[in-house]
């Protein structure tokens, strides 16, 4: 048997078909929608016997996020002129900047400035370098550098110190003399007609017959004279032989009245060790030496010259500005100074010496007994602080510690 379909039955089917798929769609939101009715219509077993009050669900009726926004931000209107005002940036707490102070520049000298006469060798000369700008803010102290990279005490024929070096104090009349130099002395020594090998027994006791020389040329002004020690070096065969050649220098310039300055300890380790890298006179670690071991760096030239900075102050004696001399010129009359302010209305009186038993009663010391001023017997006073006695306190008092009398405790 075939069924038909007519057109009537046909329409009827698809209407049928879209209603149901329209109740599948909403069937989701009408479940949501109910879900919620139930959630805010459930009520408590004391709101079913005494009744619910109105109540609001605010979750259900909170603004979303982009309604919060606009009611808190409303847009200015067509006639409003007025500019929208923007809320304040929050403000930052301001970072830490930190001031370096500049270094004060050079000052002019003094025409009676004392002068500074530092001669020696390439050490003398960074040492020299680093001395001028230590005192070039010190008017009364100017640093004269006469120095020879490659001279020594052993090679006069290359240049002469001992024909030199008169000649250099009559043109700067140093007040003090600072001498640094061996660096350049490891090597064969001519002798009268003869060429010394370096460390022979003739070789040293020519070297210290010349360190002998130097130094009596340079006490001819009368002034003192400052020897500098030699540093370690990278090289332990040079570093061995220096160390010699300090105990020379140390012993032949205490022996004529100088002063050795000692500047080993500021370029080695713990150990003794020769370092590239130590403290400067900040107290930083900063490279001190050049890569060849030998040369000074900048600080290592800074430090050689603060060594030698202690001593050449302390013989000037207050020729710095910066050393202030506490004598009667410098202070002011103390009876000169007006009384101000609350000192002005007080009454001045006499001062009274603490030894003085005179006045106001002094007297009478301890226990209301007079004291005569010279006697013989100590006072409480005299006893209490000297010998570290004291009196028995009063009979009954709350200090008195004796034990009664056997009467006086029958009679209580």
């Amino acid at each position: 048997m075939v069924t038909q379909y007519t057109g009537t039955t046909w329409s009827k089917t698809r209407r049928s078909g879209a209603v149901f798929l329209a109740l599948v769609i909403c069937l989701p939101v009408v479940s949501d929608f109910a879900h919620a009715q139930e959630m805010r219509e459930r009520r408590t077993l004391f709101e079913m016997m005494f009744g619910s009050p109105i109540r609001r669900d605010d979750r259900m009726y909170a603004p979303e996020r982009g309604q919060q926004q606009r009611m808190r931000r409303p847009l200015p209107q067509r006639g409003d002129n007025r500019a929208v005002t923007r809320p304040p940036a929050p403000r930052k707490t301001p970072s830490v900047v930190q001031m370096r102070t500049e270094k004060p520049g050079p000052v002019a000298k003094l025409e009676n400035a004392s002068h500074v006469l530092v001669i020696g060798d390439f050490l003398a000369g960074a040492m020299g370098e680093a001395l001028v700008s230590t005192f070039e803010t010190s008017p009364a102290i100017t640093v004269d550098v006469r120095s020879n990279g490659s001279s020594g005490l052993v090679r006069s024929d290359y240049y002469d110190w001992f024909s030199n070096l008169p000649q250099f104090i009559k043109d700067t009349s140093p007040a003090t003399i600072v001498i640094m130099m061996g660096s350049n002395d490891r090597q064969q020594m001519v002798i009268g007609d003869t060429k010394e090998k370096y460390g022979t027994d003739a070789w040293l006791k020519e070297y210290e017959r010349r360190i002998d020389a130097l130094i009596a040329l340079a006490k001819r002004q009368q002034v003192p004279v400052l020897w500098v020690g030699l540093p370690a070096f990278q090289s332990p065969s040079l570093t061995a032989d220096f160390v010699s050649f300090n105990r020379l220098y140390r012993s032949h310039i205490e022996k004529a009245g100088g002063e050795f300055v000692d500047v080993w300890d500021g370029f080695v380790d713990e150990a003794g060790k020769f370092v590239t890298t130590g403290y400067d006179v900040n107290g930083q670690q900063a490279r001190l030496r050049e890569a060849d071991g030998i040369g000074m760096t900048q600080a290592g030239k800074q430090k050689l010259a603060f060594y030698v900075e202690k001593f050449v102050r302390r013989h000037l004696d207050g020729g710095s500005p910066d050393l202030t001399t506490l004598d009667g010129s410098n202070l002011p009359a103390l009876t000169s100074l007006p009384a101000l302010g609350i000192d002005a209305q007080q009454v001045r009186t006499q001062p009274i010496s603490l030894t003085d038993p005179d006045l106001d009663g002094g007297d009478v010391l301890l226990g209301d007994k007079p004291v005569a001023k010279f006697s013989v017997v100590p006072s409480p006073r005299e006893r209490l602080t000297k010998q570290g006695l004291m009196e028995d306190a009063p009979l009954g008092r709350v200090d008195d510690y004796r034990m009664p009398a056997p009467a006086e405790t029958a009679a209580k």
